[in-house]
């Protein structure tokens, strides 16, 4: 068996298909401290990361014949922890907004500067799918997200219903999960946008 860093994530994931049990293993060996290191930062308990990241790894098994990874398993798993930790802190709403929210971009800055370029990478990657929207999904969504205009603002300056408004968004939405390979609340997603670090 060659060894673990020599194992190209395509070679992983099709070991995954392929129902090979050990690609998790050597997967979680591989990205274990890079996501259990995010999840910390964000979360600040170990126990909580722990699971969280444990999570993740049985979710990447149980659905590894539908995953599509359009970037990196790394930046998968960087995303689906980010998620998960995300997701806990929404089943508290006002825990979500203050200790999820308010700090999220303070929070990325103690990050290692493996996870750094990790969400940079992810960043740069929602923006790059942005960026391949038709003009006018494109800039209804850059107005929405970017300028944070209601739909009411947006159809007025474009001279557009507020329902065209409503599917660019959804539209652009759509888009950018699809394109990640993930199966990501848009709540999240526009988290993620609006806090970039």
């Amino acid at each position: 068996m060659p060894k673990m860093i020599e194992i190209l994530d395509e070679e992983l994931m099709q070991m995954l298909q392929r129902d090979d049990i050990k690609a998790v293993s050597l997967i979680y060996r591989k990205y274990w401290e890079t996501m259990y290191l995010a999840a910390f930062n964000l979360t600040k308990n170990n126990a909580l990361s722990e699971d969280i990241v444990q999570d993740v790894f049985v979710g990447l098994w149980e659905k590894r014949k539908n995953i599509i990874i359009n970037k990196s398993i790394r930046s998968y798993l960087y995303t689906s922890t980010v998620f998960k930790v995300y997701d806990h802190f929404r089943k508290n709403k006002k825990m979500i907004k203050d200790e999820l929210f308010d700090d999220f971009n303070k929070k990325i800055e103690s990050f290692t500067p493996e996870a750094k370029l990790i969400h940079k990478e992810l960043i740069d990657y929602i923006e790059s799918i942005i960026d391949q929207l038709p003009p006018k999904s494109k800039d209804v969504f850059t107005l929405s997200r970017n300028e944070h205009l209601s739909n009411k603002e947006i159809s007025e300056q474009l001279g557009i219903s507020q329902r065209t408004v409503e599917w660019h968004i959804s539209k652009a939405l759509k888009l950018i999960r699809t394109s990640m390979g993930l199966t990501l609340s848009a709540e999240f997603i526009l988290f993620l946008i609006q806090n970039k670090g």
